[in-house]
């Protein structure tokens, strides 16, 4: 019986294959890392091929382990803006992929921006001019990589974004991309169904190398690499996913995800999003052409920190560790990080902005930097909330997922600085959730998004403020000296 869902969840750090059953547990998982390249300050890269080849393994245990015949459906989510360029004809990578993270364009979104470019791409896109986004990658790879060129010259190139590249893939050439990370781009318009030309005039990017935008969960593909013939029936972007992984199906529902970076969104139903507080304007989901929107904040460093602590400065040994030396100590001693390793993102778009620690002494140790650490999640977050409700849309509360997230003591830092209370599932990976619900709905295995939800959420709990606002406003202020720094 086909009675289980499929996921392809390829993240930034590893890639995974995840088969749920329809009561949302996980019945197995496969999971292997993916290689970081960093040729260059600011320049983040990844194997195309590797990420193909992983995938397929990471599926191909999983189908193994619940039995082929019992895949009823494959979802498909995804880092997004990660640019990959392949060759028609072969289906070959033309180069390493360009990561999401990767800030090698800063001087020419600088150019757009003193141009005066930026307004108007973002009444149309809900982006900002950023090396975040895809589009700039695309341009970047043309200019600068001889095979990509000459790939475009002839007629063969194919751009995509990760999902778009494991699609094609799969299903034998199909060259599609979902809408909500089509959205993520910068080449497509809000409004509009497909890649702007305009856009991709302005980008230099051609408009015959770029995939098909399709929705986000229905019979979108085929696959018969597992045997039999399986539909694959929901696409989203990471953020998008986790999104729909914590139900949040209404207007205003809000979720905040922390794994590599930290991501929320707030659902603005079909209201197409401006934001005049840097924010951006996304695509949630789309089914069958009709477009539920989210405005959404995103930080470049989350987890990230922790693990630049525990890789590069051998602070830690584990991520783990970081909980308990939190605890240890009755504050950070006066340690204050602005985690701008690779810029900062939401709401201050400061591409060139490095990291700082501000309030060190003989009197530090590694406590207080691991505290510090954790701190800077709940001080970016609250630079979000505050731009969320100038723009409109303030937290009632907060529904919080991701690796970070199982952070006992971060989830309380999270309600004490905002002040709200903070709502984290008992399965924190909601963006391979969110991936299943929209297969599920998508293959017609449940009636809506919100039945899947109900059936496949499973329980939460509930992190409450326990701070007054003097101590709260002591930690704003500490965090906004140390801002000013950067």
């Amino acid at each position: 019986m086909a009675d289980h869902v499929l996921v392809l969840d390829s993240g930034t750090t590893s890639t995974r294959a995840i088969a749920f059953d329809l009561a949302g547990n996980v019945a197995a998982v496969a999971q292997q890392a993916l290689s970081q390249h960093y040729p260059k300050p600011g320049w983040v890269e990844h194997d195309a091929g590797e990420i193909r080849d992983r995938m397929l393994a990471c599926m191909r245990e999983v189908a193994a382990k619940v039995g082929h015949g019992s895949i009823a459906a494959i979802g498909i989510t995804n880092q997004r803006e990660t640019v990959v360029a392949w060759d028609r004809q072969g289906g070959e990578p033309l180069a390493r992929a360009i990561v999401w993270q990767d800030r090698r364009t800063a001087d020419f979104c600088a150019d757009l921006k003193a141009a005066g470019e930026e307004p108007a791409i973002q009444q149309a896109t809900g982006l900002l001019l950023d090396p975040y986004f895809s589009a700039s990658k695309m341009r970047w790879m043309l200019e600068n990589d001889g095979q990509v060129r000459a790939a475009a010259a002839a007629g063969r190139l194919a751009f995509g974004t990760v999902e778009s590249w494991l699609l094609y893939n799969l299903t034998g050439g199909e060259h599609l991309s979902d809408a909500s990370n089509a959205s993520r781009t910068l080449l497509l318009s809000l409004e509009g169904a497909q890649y702007d030309p305009g856009l991709c005039e302005v980008f230099g990017v051609p408009h015959s190398a770029l995939p098909q935008v399709v929705d986000t969960h229905g019979a979108l593909a085929m696959t018969d690499l597992l045997g039999p013939t399986i539909p694959i029936a929901g696409i989203a972007g990471d953020q998008q996913a986790a999104t729909i992984g914590q139900g949040c199906f209404a207007f205003g529902e809000t979720k905040a995800t922390y794994g590599t970076g930290a991501f929320v969104l707030t659902n603005k139903g079909s209201e197409i999003p401006q934001s005049h507080n840097r924010l951006l304007g996304t695509v949630l989901m789309q089914h069958k052409g009709k477009r539920t929107y989210a405005l959404e904040g995103s930080v470049f460093v989350a987890g990230s920190l922790v693990q630049w602590l525990r890789d590069s400065l051998g602070v830690i040994a584990s991520a783990s560790e970081t909980e308990a030396l939190a605890r240890s100590v009755p504050d950070s001693g006066g340690v204050t990080i602005v985690p701008a390793l690779s810029g900062l993102g939401a709401p201050h778009w400061l591409a060139d902005a490095r990291g700082v620690i501000t309030g060190l002494s003989f009197a530090t140790g590694k406590a207080h930097v691991a505290r510090a650490a954790l701190e800077a999640m709940a001080h970016q977050t609250h630079d979000l909330a505050e731009a969320f409700a100038a723009d409109g849309a303030p937290w009632t509360d907060l529904r919080i997922d991701g690796g970070m997230s199982a952070n006992d003591w971060m989830a309380q830092d999270l309600a004490d600085v905002l002040g709200l209370e903070v709502e984290r599932p008992d399965m924190v990976e909601t963006t391979a959730l969110g991936a299943a619900i929209l297969a599920a709905t998508g293959a017609g295995l449940f009636a809506s998004l919100e039945e899947a939800a109900t059936a496949m959420r499973g329980k939460v709990r509930t992190f409450s403020p326990r701070i007054d606002d003097a101590a709260r406003s002591a930690r704003l202020d500490r965090w906004k000296r140390a801002l000013a720094a950067v």
